[in-house]
């Protein structure tokens, strides 16, 4: 037995590194040339490192010995296309030659055949693929020689428009769609048109509160005065889809890294109702960075419709056939950027069950940008980059993330909430309208916090109570000048509220659901430490897997990632990279069977313990080699440049706290 009680962290002088779940990768140092960043000349004086305990982390390289030319890779031997050139092209033109030296041995795992075949018929990774020998053989041509040959399913390719199009994955956009952002010359006429109405008042507006100075009279005879230079709004905001939420949806919150496209899945299978993509940064998405737009890609399985047992309040006009799993999270700092970047997302991904807005991530080099957390602290600018997505959206749902506030013992939510349901004064008086969301999701932390202590569940369940009573004070407000234009109002005006905070099990999540007084619950580190949480909350009961059971599950993952980022060298070392990362949690997971006590506590940190087998032992590991060993059951010995470093400082969970 464990008994975990002394084995707790003592989060006053420590934090458990769990930033690592929403942790600063690269993309968060590209700079906004719109802010100034310009492409000039760069100050190699002043230019400072980057920041941040993860920014330096390397995984060395997953590649062919002898890279193959891709002229060769998908032709057979004695059809290859020409190579522009000729001889003096660095890349490997023997096909044989290459398949001998220039690539490592095929793997034998997943029965020997390819992830990627199986469900397309075709491997678009041709020679390339790991699994070649599953989907290629040597002929004898008419002239007496052996030809090696790749092989396809004519019967499920003749259906494909593209061979090279992802199967079962929707919100792909095309290259020239990428190449159009980047150009520019793709245009955000809504956003462009919405701005210029905003700007076009601004002056107009500030004057006619300066006037009134708070009377109430006064700003009324101030608006008939100068309703002749008011500008009306060149559109209204398009009726939106429903949304719902209830106890049958816990979700999945947006992680990044962890939050990928294979994990989702496994999530999905496991009984999670409700997905979102990683963070995506709104600056590169208008850009047209592949990187970014690869985060919208959503499985078929997440774009099924949510379970839907009418277990809460329905708002009238909701369809469940018409809502999906899947939805898009995206960080931006400025309305502008934010209007344009719902604009191009809402044009181009058509599977997307709400658009929301970060304002909980806690990383520095995305606060210091003025998003993040960082728009806590700016209520104002907030609601307005929150209406400027509602209005171009069309009928895609706007949400929003929250923490409690930026700093410790100083929460701001309950003034803020009130802002986002209610609309700011000044917005509503001059006609702007509410910032128009249809749910807020709160995490029980402050910036400054980050993952250190406990998530407050008391001040959760006072913001659900404040949601509660806002929607008798909008009955209250009917028939005075503050009422909000009815069309301003998402989801038929009813605010759903989220929960999100240190939810590991199903007795956690319903003692939220019941006590907080919210309508379903965020799961984040829960979920990457146990995801069969999920069928745990379905079934209302603990489920002590076995080892076998939860390495089936590693496999499933493998064979997911090899789905996503392919079957080659390259595909291997990056589905490899995000498995560790993903066991980089999982391997905090105690069994159940070998608790003392229910219900676990995310926060503990058990000792070192021997599992019921030695399976469970490897798995319960903190060194990083045993977790590429279980890597390697499923893909094969790690490449020889391959590099992993663990988000969590190696192998300690500790570290010294901010703030």
């Amino acid at each position: 037995m464990i008994h975990r009680t002394d084995a707790k962290v003592e989060t006053k002088d420590a934090v458990v590194d769990d930033d690592a779940a929403e942790a600063a990768d690269d993309r968060y140092h590209k700079g906004d040339a719109r802010d100034g960043g310009g492409k000039g000349k760069k100050d190699k004086k002043n230019k400072k490192p980057k920041g941040g305990q993860n920014t330096s982390r390397t995984f060395g390289s997953s590649r062919d010995t002898l890279p193959l030319c891709s002229t060769r890779m998908l032709s057979n031997e004695f059809s290859p296309k020409e190579c522009g050139f000729g001889d003096k092209c660095r890349f490997e033109h023997d096909l044989r030659k290459y398949l001998k030296e220039g690539r490592r041995e095929d793997l034998t795992t997943f029965n020997g055949k390819c992830p990627i075949h199986e469900v397309k018929g075709y491997c678009h990774l041709g020679w390339k693929c790991r699994f070649v020998g599953s989907h290629s053989q040597e002929r004898d041509t008419e002239d007496g020689r052996k030809e090696l040959v790749l092989i396809e399913d004519s019967q499920r390719t003749s259906t494909m428009v593209n061979l090279e199009d992802e199967v079962d994955v929707a919100n792909v956009v095309s290259k020239d769609v990428k190449i159009g952002l980047a150009k520019r010359k793709i245009q955000t006429p809504r956003a462009d048109q919405y701005m210029k109405w905003i700007d076009s008042n601004k002056d107009n507006e500030r004057a006619m509160f300066d006037s009134a100075a708070g009377d109430s009279e006064a700003l009324k005879e101030e608006k008939e005065a100068r309703r002749a230079e008011y500008v009306e709004a060149p559109f209204r905001p398009s009726e939106k889809r429903r949304l719902y939420y209830g106890p049958e949806t816990p979700s999945l919150a947006p992680l990044t890294t962890q939050g990928n496209m294979p994990y989702r899945r496994l999530c999905v299978d496991l009984g999670c109702q409700i997905t979102w993509s990683e963070m995506a940064m709104g600056m590169p998405l208008i850009q047209g960075e592949r990187g970014e737009w690869a985060l919208m890609k959503a499985h078929e399985s997440e774009i099924s419709p949510p379970k839907f047992l009418q277990k809460n309040t329905v708002v009238q006009g909701y369809d469940n056939a018409s809502d999906m799993k899947f939805g898009a999270q995206i960080a931006a700092n400025k309305p502008w950027l934010a209007a344009k970047t719902v604009e191009v997302l809402t044009d181009h991904c058509p599977k997307l069950r709400a658009i929301d807005l970060n304002c909980g991530c806690p990383i520095n080099l995305v606060c210091e940008k003025g998003a993040g957390s960082a728009l806590l602290d700016q209520e104002s600018k907030l609601e307005s980059i929150l209406r400027g997505m509602a209005y171009v959206s069309k009928e895609t749902p706007i949400t929003v993330k929250v923490r409690m506030g930026t700093k410790d013992n100083n929460p701001t939510a309950t003034k803020l909430i009130k802002r986002l349901v209610l609309g700011g004064f000044e917005a509503v008086q001059s006609g702007k309208g509410t910032s128009g969301i249809a749910a807020i999701a709160l995490h029980g932390r402050s910036k400054q916090q980050r993952y250190s202590r406990s998530a407050d569940w008391s001040y959760i369940a006072e913001c659900a109570s404040l949601i509660k009573r806002l929607k008798s004070e909008k009955d209250a407000r009917t028939d005075t000048v503050a009422e909000a234009d009815p069309r301003d109002l998402a989801n038929g005006g009813h605010v759903y509220f989220v929960g999100n905070g240190d939810c590991y099990s199903h007795e956690d999540y319903y003692n939220n659901i019941n006590n907080a007084g919210v309508d379903s619950v965020l799961i984040g580190r829960g979920a990457l430490i146990k995801p069969w949480i999920f069928e745990e909350i379905e079934k209302g009961q603990y489920l002590d897997k076995s080892a076998t059971e939860r390495l089936a599950y590693i496999e499933k993952f493998a064979k997911y990632g090899l789905q996503t980022w392919g079957s080659d060298e390259m595909g291997i070392g990056t589905t490899r990279r995000f498995l560790l990362e993903w066991l980089s949690f999982a391997h905090r997971y105690v069994p159940h069977g070998l608790l003392e006590y229910l219900p676990p506590n995310i926060q503990d940190r058990p000792p070192k313990f021997r599992g019921r087998n030695d399976l469970e032992t490897l798995m319960a590991s903190e060194n990083y080699k045993d977790w590429i060993k279980l890597s390697e059951m499923f893909l094969g010995p790690a490449h020889p440049n391959f590099k992993f470093e663990p988000k969590h400082k190696s192998n300690a969970y500790e570290i010294e706290a901010e703030g």
